[in-house]
């Protein structure tokens, strides 16, 4: 049987392209290796789904052409999709920073996708495991499967990137992509915890379990938000985020204070509360076991805030507020949330997807050189692109 449309991967991106297509009469079938759709769905968002955000900007996707997300995310944005989910009477609420949940669970929305994909009249094959793809003389693709071959005009890979190994990610779009001359940005794990060297691993260790708002820069970009110490080092929101920046060898700046000016306010305690220790005042501002650890090793902790100097005042300030840290390197692509990196924007056209080096051939999602920031953003980017293909093949 020969389709209009064979779509590789049944994620988000791959689901939202199939029901696009099939709503617009293309005959389309959808091929995983998984036994189920959308595993990446369910587990995300804590089996809520963070499935899109309400501050969608272009400025909060890396690649190497800045400019490669607009066209697609400015033609079906956060605010369709939204209008999606709402004609589907899934319920949901904003969490924080924009970032929308469902109410119930992550199944709410892989339903109303296949919902989507049964009104196209798309067909699912699952379990069937990709061997090989090429082209026929007529122009038309094959995928020989153990299952069997499939033929179709047009062919959509959206088998993501290599992040969550153990819901079978693989590097099989790059493959494809390699395989018909399209040229690969490196891929590394991105939305992911960092790990420490020994010493400060030990630091890390003392403190698991710990969490605090933080200021967290690598370079020129910085996020505000929670830091997670762990047994092997650090996580949480702002270190999730930051680690799409960070590059091995450079160090992190860290504010741990980022809602005080620590110089002002300690002049203000040394008027009021001189005879105090600066280890119990320090406790109002910071986690008790975070001012032990941290600063375990600074002879000030046992000073009372008159014997402080002004001296002894402004580094202990310096280090509270630009505490520096030299990541080992992250935990990988086994906790990574998406992967950086993947089929270069430059062989693909920003409009539909499509390779400009081979006809009929697109790239959506996770897999295309596109990773947005951490909260909605990588779920939106799957929505836009799948819808872009979607409109053309």
């Amino acid at each position: 049987m020969v389709y209009d449309v064979l779509v590789l991967g049944a994620g988000a991106a791959g689901l939202m392209c199939a029901a696009t297509a099939g709503q617009r009469g293309r005959k389309v079938l959808v091929l995983d290796h998984a036994k189920r759709p959308g595993r990446k769905i369910l587990i995300s968002g804590g089996g809520r789904c963070n499935f899109t955000n309400y501050h969608i900007t272009q400025a909060a996707y890396l690649s190497t052409n800045p400019h490669f997300a607009k066209s697609a995310l400015s033609r079906y944005t956060q605010y369709d999709f939204i209008d999606l989910v709402e004609r589907y009477g899934i319920a949901y609420h904003e969490k924080t920073q924009g970032q929308l949940f469902c109410d119930n669970s992550a199944k709410d929305i892989v339903q109303m996708l296949l919902s989507e994909c049964e009104m196209g009249q798309v067909q699912l094959a699952m379990e069937h495991e990709i061997l090989k793809v090429d082209v026929l003389p007529n122009g038309h693709y094959r995928v020989q499967t153990a299952q069997g071959n499939y033929e179709a005009y047009s062919l959509v890979v959206a088998t993501g990137g290599c992040s969550m190994p153990r819901l079978g990610a693989t590097a099989f779009a790059y493959q494809i992509a390699t395989s018909f001359g399209l040229s690969i940005q490196p891929p590394r794990a991105a939305l992911v915890p960092l790990t420490l060297h020994p010493d400060d691993k030990r630091l890390a260790e003392a403190l698991s379990g710990v969490s605090l708002p933080v200021s967290i820069q690598a370079e020129y970009q910085s996020f505000t938000d929670d830091m997670l110490f762990t047994h092997r080092g650090l996580s949480g929101p702002a270190v999730l985020q930051i680690s799409s920046y960070w590059l091995p060898g450079q160090p992190l700046s860290i504010d741990l204070l980022p809602q005080h000016n620590l110089t002002e306010w300690l002049h203000q305690q040394q008027s009021q509360h001189m005879d105090k220790s600066l280890k119990t005042l320090l406790s109002f501002l910071l986690p008790k076991r975070a001012v032990e650890v941290i600063l375990a090793n600074d002879p000030v902790m046992n000073l009372r805030l008159r014997q402080l100097s002004a001296q002894q005042l402004e580094a202990l300030c310096l280090r509270l507020h630009q505490w520096q840290l030299q990541p080992a390197g992250t935990e990988g692509y086994r906790t990574a949330e998406v992967t950086l990196g993947g089929v270069c924007t430059r062989d693909l056209s920003s409009k539909t997807m499509m390779s400009v080096k081979q006809p009929n051939l697109y790239f959506i999602g996770e897999a295309v050189d596109v990773t947005g920031w951490l909260g909605g953003f990588n779920f939106q980017w799957a929505w836009s692109s799948g819808w872009a293909a979607g409109q053309v093949v």
